[in-house]
């Protein structure tokens, strides 16, 4: 079954499907959350089965909407000059052509919403903190 989801996460990358956030022609907002991936990657295809689902519906999401950059193909343009992308996944956290930040790896749920959380706090506080009181603060999900 692995072999399955392996070849399932492969097909998506290469047509650039928006299940998890933007597909790659689309022009970017204010702040993305870029993830370089490959489809050989098991801890991409981790992150994909436990964060992937929801994090279009919590805040970081609606923050940073999620940008998936396959790295075995070429990048695109308005992204090309993030550099040092030597493992996947990476999370780059990106503002108006600039990288922000970025995670390194995904450490698992319950270590990569705080992580999240640390680096979204470099943006400036009228971008990160919508209107939105009903999310729960530790993991960004939203509540009821």
């Amino acid at each position: 079954m692995p072999n399955l989801r392996i070849f399932l996460l492969a097909v998506a990358i290469a047509a650039g499907l928006p299940a998890t956030g933007l597909p790659a022609g689309t022009p970017a907002r204010a702040a993305e959350l870029l993830m370089f991936e490959s489809a050989a990657c098991e801890w991409c295809e981790r992150w994909h089965e436990e964060i992937g689902p929801a994090y279009g519906k919590t805040r970081f999401g609606r923050i940073a909407p999620l940008r998936r950059i396959d790295i075995d193909r070429a990048t695109p343009e308005a992204y090309r000059s993030v550099r040092g992308i030597v493992y996947t996944p990476t999370f780059v956290l990106w503002r108006r052509g600039r990288e922000v930040g970025r995670l390194v790896g995904y450490p698992g749920e319950d270590f990569f919403w705080p992580l999240l959380e640390r680096l979204l706090k470099k943006l400036p506080a009228a971008q990160r903190d919508p209107a939105d009181r009903t999310t729960d603060r530790t993991t960004g999900r939203t509540k009821g």
